[in-house]
């Protein structure tokens, strides 16, 4: 019997070491109240939340490239964005994040403070369609997870205010549905972008690099 447990055992902690590899290394407290948060709701993100390794790779984009300014269009009640505001936490930046619903920006609100990360994020409630073409500024970096029927032009009025080396990221790019099709295809159409398509993802992240300016 104990022979036969072993294996089971194996599969158990390699699926906890599995999850804890997609952590950042803690370096700080307020990585350690992240982390802790996450860790504890690890299995209670519903509401169109994204799973714990594209927040990994939303993070790691933003480190990596030493991003500072960001927006991200559709909150939810804040996984993702607790990600993006850990990542900024590192460089010294900003998150503007939009959510439409007033229950699941309210939750987003409560997350963001239990996890400690609201002073890097700015949270409005308000209608996309309507906010984003209005957002005053240059932008460094975006998550799009909104209604998949208006991606592309969630990209067309947010790119004039994107700097160049910005990155456009957007969630469920591999299913191809309600329009997202479109906005691939047109992404993947500009010279002055660079679009490839994360897979590691199981619902496809587009990760979008602005090389020019038209």
């Amino acid at each position: 019997m104990i022979a036969k447990s072993i294996p089971v055992v194996m599969l158990v902690l390699l699926a906890f070491f599995n999850v804890q590899a997609q952590y950042p290394k803690v370096e700080n407290n307020l990585d350690k109240k992240v982390k802790l948060f996450l860790e504890e709701n690890a299995t209670d993100w519903r509401d169109m939340n994204v799973p714990l390794s594209d927040g990994k790779i939303l993070y790691d984009i933003i480190v990596k490239n030493g991003y500072t300014s960001a927006v991200e269009i559709g909150t939810s009640t804040g996984h993702s964005a607790i990600w993006i505001a850990w990542a900024l936490s590192k460089t010294g930046g900003k998150l503007v994040t939009i959510e439409i619903n007033k229950d699941r920006y309210l939750e987003a609100k409560a997350n963001f403070k239990k996890a400690g990360v609201s002073k890097y994020i700015d949270v409005r409630l308000a209608d996309a369609h309507d906010l984003v073409p209005n957002l005053k500024g240059e932008y460094d970096f975006v998550f799009c997870d909104a209604d998949k029927y208006w991606y592309k032009n969630y990209f067309i009025d947010m790119d004039p205010k994107l700097k160049v080396r910005a990155c456009y990221t957007a969630h469920n790019t591999a299913l191809h549905v309600n329009g997202i099709g479109d906005f691939v295809e047109y992404v993947k159409s500009l010279d002055n972008y660079e679009t490839t398509i994360n897979r590691s993802s199981r619902s496809g992240i587009s990760i979008s690099y602005k090389k020019a300016n038209k």
